[in-house]
């Protein structure tokens, strides 16, 4: 995925609200490694992320619903949540239709139920 398609899409990052792209992540929604070349590339599998919340969304402790709030898996301690202030009562921007089917991808395969 090119970086710059994904910044035609995402105007920040979902959880902090950070808009300064120069401390962003572009962050696969369905991983690199299970999309096709046209899921790699397409803008709409991807999201600006904060880095602590890219490698939160990476490695599965939190995911997003169709409407943007954000879930996180029981299985991250509240102290990580806490000390990175990650709640899941941030601001939530729905998902655009071409990244909910990324989306469920990433919520039935990645995410720690």
């Amino acid at each position: 995925m090119h970086r710059s398609r994904v910044e035609l899409i995402e105007p920040s990052c979902r959880v902090t609200g950070l808009t300064d792209r120069r401390f962003l992540r572009a962050s696969h929604i369905k991983p690199w490694a299970d999309s096709d070349n046209r899921e790699r590339l397409d803008g709409h599998n991807g999201l600006l992320l904060s880095p602590h919340v890219d490698h939160l969304f990476d490695k599965g402790f939190v995911t997003f619903a169709n409407d943007g709030a954000l879930i996180v898996s029981e299985s991250v301690p509240q102290s990580v949540l806490s000390a990175w202030k990650v709640s899941s009562d941030v601001s939530a921007r729905p998902l655009l239709p071409g990244q909910e089917v990324y989306m469920e991808y990433h919520r039935k395969e990645v995410f720690l139920a």
